[in-house]
């Protein structure tokens, strides 16, 4: 059995810890094997493609008008210590703590209007466009990882289609969509379980199952030993276990990247090799208290880790094929509490978006004078899902997935991509 478990999670201002783990050989209760995943890929594929996702979520909720959106004429009670700055796009400012980001803005755009936030302390709509609460009798709605897989099947290079470092339920799909749950960088073999064991193991397996391939006219055990060949190739020498050890890639670029980016990098590295939704968390965006103190830390870290994944996306030639998309549960108060902190907002928070072919080099939406609301354009979480499903290819329009209850369910119910970026 293979075991990966994610880091020490952080801890929102509700007292829930996030923590999650999976053991490949054994998803969990289900009993779902990596081969029987590779398996029901392929059987439910339409076909394959190189279009890829990274997913990344800033958890407890980012300070949309200390970022992407700030408002230096306010009173001082709303405006906050930071101060806007130029970018390379004529017309559009982000804060002074993102200068690496404010030479390269022609590679992202950001949306200053997003609405529809549940306002839960949980990445369940960053996943998916939905409530936890929706469609919660047939098992809820699936993470946009576990339909791509779904509707794509096994990825070209065999790589699973959907990892994540933060969870991704498969909802209605079922078990077998789950998304593989790596952390911290290596596949690992647990008890004492070498290489050349595992594939012993898998001999034997094929040894027992003898007699009943004799008696099988219909190829299935053959197809059998190939997804469990698949599966031990990605566990013991695959392009994904290579993709999660960073001992691989260059010491400079890794060092570049710093720690807070590793994760970045890592995910760069994952769609190179194949896979087609990558998600993670970068908590800590939960400011309720010290809220300019705190991000005096956070935003230069993500100013330098998503510059260098965006420069690295762009000069690889992977800029047109892998959307960037980065935000958070909700944004925060207009107003500077007593603690010089902002709670919770969830009238109004930002997006941030780069790739996928797109127009970017443009803020798309506005806010009210103090950042409180949509003024002009608004734009839905469910609208930013059917610009990703677009930039994979995927008709949200016409696309929909038979339920357990036998009913077709639309991917989004809001199923116009965002006009101004595509």
């Amino acid at each position: 059995m293979l075991r990966v478990f994610t880091s020490s999670p952080y801890a929102y201002c509700d007292g829930v810890s996030r923590r999650s783990f999976l053991q490949i050989g054994a998803l969990g209760m289900a009993g779902v094997t990596l081969a029987d995943l590779l398996k029901a890929e392929d059987q439910a594929g339409i076909g394959s493609s190189e279009k890829a996702i990274i997913n990344i979520h800033l958890s407890g909720g980012p300070s949309h008008q200390d970022m992407f959106d700030l408002k230096p004429d306010a009173p001082s009670e709303y405006r906050g210590e930071f101060n806007p700055i130029s970018t390379n796009v004529s017309g559009l400012q982000i804060c002074e703590h993102f200068p690496r980001l404010a030479t390269m803005a022609d590679k992202f755009a950001v949306i200053r209007s997003l609405i529809g936030s549940v306002g839960q302390h949980a990445n369940y709509q960053t996943h998916s466009g939905y409530s936890d609460k929706d469609l919660r009798n047939v098992g809820g709605r699936p993470a946009l990882g576990s339909v791509l897989a779904r509707l794509q099947g096994a990825t070209p290079t065999g790589a699973p289609s959907f990892i994540s470092y933060n969870g991704g339920e498969p909802g209605y799909l079922g078990p077998v969509y789950k998304p593989y749950k790596p952390s911290g960088g290596n596949l690992r073999l647990i008890g004492g379980l070498t290489s050349d064991r595992l594939s012993g193991r898998t001999n034997l397996l094929a040894q027992l199952d003898s007699l009943r391939r004799d008696v099988d006219n219909s190829g299935q055990m053959e197809a059998l030993d190939s997804y469990t060949q698949r599966a031990v190739e990605v566990v013991t020498s695959g392009k994904v276990a290579d993709a999660l050890d960073l001992k691989k890639e260059d010491p400079d670029i890794v060092k570049r990247y710093g720690r807070q980016g590793a994760n970045f990098l890592t995910a760069r590295r994952l769609v190179e090799a194949g896979v087609r939704t990558v998600s993670f968390n970068w908590g800590g965006w939960d400011t309720h208290g010290g809220n300019f103190t705190k991000l005096k830390t956070q935003l230069p870290e993500l100013d330098n880790a998503m510059s260098n994944l965006l420069t690295d996306l762009s000069d690889r030639g992977l800029d047109k094929d892998v959307t960037v998309v980065m935000w958070g549960e909700f944004g925060r108060t207009p107003r500077i509490n007593k603690g010089a902190g902002r709670d919770h907002w969830p009238k109004l928070s930002m997006a941030f978006l780069a790739g996928g072919g797109m127009r970017l080099g443009q803020a798309i939406g506005e806010s009210s004078k103090y950042a409180e609301e949509a003024a002009a354009r608004p734009v839905h979480f469910q609208e930013v899902f059917a610009t990703l499903y677009h930039n994979l290819g995927i008709n949200v329009a016409s696309t929909s997935i038979i339920d357990p209850n036998g009913r077709p369910q639309f991917l989004v119910d809001m199923r116009r991509p965002i006009e101004e970026l595509v």
